[in-house]
This record gives C-alpha cells, sequence and structure tokens, in this order.
C-alpha cells in the first residue's frame, strides 16, 4: 500500500522540491555577489528549512534532537552516518548556527540548481575521488577555514551511503586530516534514523510516511585518543543510538 501511494505522493514532492531549487538558485547568486557570505548562508538555511519539510509531501515526519550544550566559539566535526541525499538538508537547517560545511564529490558542483552554486561558494571541500592529493588538498583548506572561522564540518564517514541503514564501518582519513589542521576541533556524533527508507524503492516511487530523525550525540573524549580512536568512538555512539551491533 505503501509503495502504491508513493506513487501519488512522490510526483508532489519532486515538483516542491526541485521548484525550490530553482527558485533559491537566483537568491543565492544574489545574495552572494551583492551582499557576500553572510547573505549567501542565510538563503542557504532559508532553502533548506523548506526542502526539510518537503518532507511533510510524502508524509514524513521531522525530528531533530540536540540536548548537547556545543561550542559556537571553536570548531566543530560533526561524524554521521549517511542514508541517502535527503540526510542534508536536514543538517544544514538544524545545524546552521555551527556554520557546517560539506565534503562533497567534485562531480556535484556542475548542473544542479542551488546545491552546485552552494558547493562551490559556499566554503566545503569538493574533492575528486580519483585524485588522492586533491582531495588532502581540498580538506586541509576546509580544515583552515574551520580553525580561522568557527566553522563546523559535516562527515558521512562511511564514505557512502548506506542503502540498507546498517552502518558501514567507519573512515578515519578525513576526520583525521581536519583534526591536523583544527586540532581544536571538537568531534561529534549525529545518528540519522530512517532516510533510508525514503529511496528503498529506488527514485520513483519514493516511499511514504517514514519517521526521519536526526540526534546531536555526546561529543567524544578526545583525551589521550589518535584519530583512529576517536573515530571508532563516533562509530560506536552512532550505532549504540542506532541499537546495532558494535
Amino acid at each position: 500500500m505503501k509503495k502504491l501511494l508513493g506513487y501519488i505522493f512522490t510526483p508532489i514532492f519532486y515538483f516542491f522540491f526541485f521548484s525550490l531549487l530553482c527558485i533559491f538558485h537566483p537568491i543565492q547568486w544574489i545574495c552572494y555577489r551583492f551582499f557576500g557570505y553572510k547573505a549567501h548562508k542565510v538563503s542557504v538555511d532559508v532553502m533548506n528549512f523548506f526542502l526539510t519539510y518537503c518532507n511533510w509531501f510524502l508524509l514524513n515526519s521531522v525530528t531533530f534532537t540536540n540536548q548537547q550544550n556545543l561550542p559556537t566559539d571553536r570548531p566543530i566535526i560533526f561524524v554521521a552516518n549517511h542514508q541517502s541525499m535527503y540526510d542534508i538538508p536536514g543538517l544544514i537547517w538544524y545545524l546552521r548556527k555551527y556554520q557546517p560545511k560539506f565534503i562533497s564529490k567534485i562531480e556535484l558542483t556542475k548542473g544542479i540548481p542551488s546545491i552546485s552554486f552552494n558547493l562551490k561558494y559556499g566554503g566545503g571541500a569538493n574533492i575528486d575521488r580519483k585524485d588522492s592529493k586533491q582531495a588532502i588538498s581540498e580538506i586541509i583548506k576546509l580544515g583552515r577555514r574551520m580553525k580561522e572561522n568557527n566553522w563546523s564540518a559535516v562527515i558521512f564517514a562511511e564514505g557512502t551511503r548506506a542503502k540498507d541503514g546498517k552502518i558501514k564501518t567507519f573512515q578515519v582519513g578525513g576526520i583525521a586530516t581536519l583534526l591536523k589542521v583544527a586540532s581544536n576541533a571538537l568531534v561529534v556524533p549525529v545518528a540519522i534514523e530512517n532516510s533510508w527508507k525514503i529511496v528503498r524503492f529506488g527514485k520513483f516511487p519514493l516511499n511514504i510516511a517514514n519517521p526521519i530523525k536526526w540526534t546531536v550525540l555526546k561529543p567524544i573524549d578526545q583525551t589521550d585518543k589518535n584519530a583512529e580512536e576517536i573515530t571508532l568512538a563516533a562509530e560506536n555512539s552512532i550505532r549504540e543510538q542506532l541499537h546495532q551491533s558494535i
């Protein structure tokens, strides 16, 4: 029944989702070109508010829980599991005061309204997965911007989407590189639940009536831990939240 209803609700969702991307593309351009970074960021935040709540067109509920008293005067590395592209708008909107930046595939910087523009000019790292030197260089540049501006970064440490929601082993490379540059960065796990169910049937139809959740977990105690141990601790924290074996 849910799949059948998906055929009805998916076109409505896509219409509003992609209309928002097209509407905010020129808004972003104007904000960035004439008013600078802060105005551009506001436009991106507002867009992602609407993109997040497009979930309602699929009858999805949206819950973001952050009971942590996180600082805004030091960089933060948010380490999250990754289930679908629909993880991202909620992270941008709800973590907006921490100014989250993403490590993205360089291919995404072309051809996608709003998204490509933001990736080019929003301050994140756009990496070529086939060129390790370029990738490391871009992540280092991101780490420097984090340190200089007290920005945060969001890392999907699995390196790919978990299409069935089961967490894959976290990779240490990006986290280790950022910690070398922004050594004062706080590492904070974020558990994402059920967004994989949206695309369980593929891009069409999308699945409906899913409880989409983001939960910000307790910061990792980094005392006397190396990058590998910090990454493992973040992975285990998310596994525990999602009731998956450690």
